[in-house]
């Protein structure tokens, strides 16, 4: 992730966008991509928006995860430890059911 951190910075650096990429700025534009790749699936089935939009929400996935991993990179935050953690988390606060007969 790292290698592909590096690109992203370069591509926006490159541009000179790197100015408007503060925690906030990248924060709010997660979200948006967020949206904007839920609105393939308004008002349809999965099955039906990934017939007909499959590369548009390739697409809106991965400017999801690309402001994702600069927001990353402006909090330091290690996106792979950071999910393991939650998982460790997560199977604490939601432990698997007992069986019980």
């Amino acid at each position: 992730m790292k290698e592909l951190t590096e690109k992203i910075l370069k591509f926006s650096d490159d541009r000179g966008w790197g100015g408007n990429h503060d925690a906030r700025s990248l924060a709010i534009s997660v979200s948006l991509e967020a949206s904007e790749l839920l609105e393939h699936f308004q008002w349809v089935s999965a099955e039906e928006a990934i017939e007909k939009d499959k590369q548009a929400i390739v697409d809106e996935a991965a400017d999801v995860f690309i402001y994702l991993l600069q927001l990353a990179n402006v909090l330091n935050i290690d996106l792979k430890e950071a999910a393991q953690q939650k998982m460790e988390k997560n199977a604490l606060k939601y432990p698997l059911p007992s069986i019980t007969k």
